[in-house]
């Protein structure tokens, strides 16, 4: 795709929270940290004015492996999308069948979910999170292949991981049209290793990895606006594969500017799988 096509696209200026790069590993805990101890740590970059595309005129020409990301359509029988049986027992399925059409996978284990929703999360209902507006992946080459070993057999897992395998988020909004913090996505192409910055995300019970990003100009920046809920985002989070494909996508949260002030509060949900290729011959 050439860059002349991409600057004719119609966008939005807004404000992109990068992190700067310090001499101590960023961090963020997932639950109220210890007494006297920050939520999150390392230095914020807010850049101003950094131009988000709108990427729906060129939504065909996108791709998993070149920019990082896709949207479907894709309607779901979910009534529901805050009762956790019915999020196992229908939308499981429904995603594990989208990634396997549009990856060629030949297996797919989804592990995990989160429903960000503003109002409830500000209610203080256990589990609901506010979005995200920090550019960062969730994964890094160690958290990957951990989720690996994490998810499957020790024999099973020590086998897949000689092959390649992936980490892909599928993203929808619970309500439509979404337009209060919309997920801005960056074009894997225009990512360098030194924009990395691994950070630690701390649980309970365990220390996980995920990336933040520091600026750079070169970035390019997309989103889709007024997302509706039989639409569907995948955006890989880390590919095994050093190939030259996309590895990572950043991604934030963002105010569009053109949203209009009664604005539904975001609600949306991000399911997590790991996606395994079928074996070389």
């Amino acid at each position: 795709m050439n860059i002349q096509l991409i600057e004719t696209l119609p966008g939005v200026r807004a404000n992109l929270n990068y992190l700067r790069h310090t001499s101590s590993k960023p961090y963020s805990y997932t639950y109220e940290p210890p007494p006297g101890i920050a939520p999150r740590s390392g230095e914020v970059n807010e850049v101003e004015g950094i131009v988000v595309r709108d990427a729906r005129p060129i939504v065909d020409r996108l791709s998993l492996d070149e920019q990082g990301f896709v949207l479907r359509q894709h309607s779901t029988a979910v009534r529901d999308f805050y009762d956790e049986e019915e999020l196992r027992r229908v939308y499981y399925p429904e995603v594990k069948a989208l990634l396997t059409r549009e990856t060629g996978a030949e297996k797919v284990v989804i592990f995990d979910h989160t429903i960000r929703s503003v109002p409830k999360a500000r209610e203080g209902i256990e589990g609901m999170r506010e979005p995200v507006r920090r550019v960062h992946n969730d994964y890094t080459p160690r958290s990957g292949l951990r989720r690996v070993r994490d998810h499957l057999d020790p024999e099973e897992a020590e086998w897949r991981l000689r092959q390649r395998f992936a980490e892909v988020n599928v993203w929808r909004p619970i309500r439509g049209p979404l337009e209060d913090a919309p997920l801005a996505l960056c074009d894997a192409r225009t990512i360098s290793e030194a924009d990395l910055i691994p950070s630690d995300l701390i649980y309970r019970d365990k220390v996980g990895e995920t990336y933040a990003f520091s600026y750079d100009p070169s970035h390019r920046w997309f989103y889709f606006p007024r997302m509706q809920r039989d639409e569907a985002l995948l955006l890989k989070g880390y590919d095994s594969a050093e190939d030259g494909r996309a590895r990572f996508t950043a991604h934030t949260a963002f105010d569009d500017p053109s949203a209009p002030v009664d604005a539904l509060p975001r609600e949306s949900i991000e399911v997590r799988a790991l996606v395994f290729f079928p074996a070389r011959r």
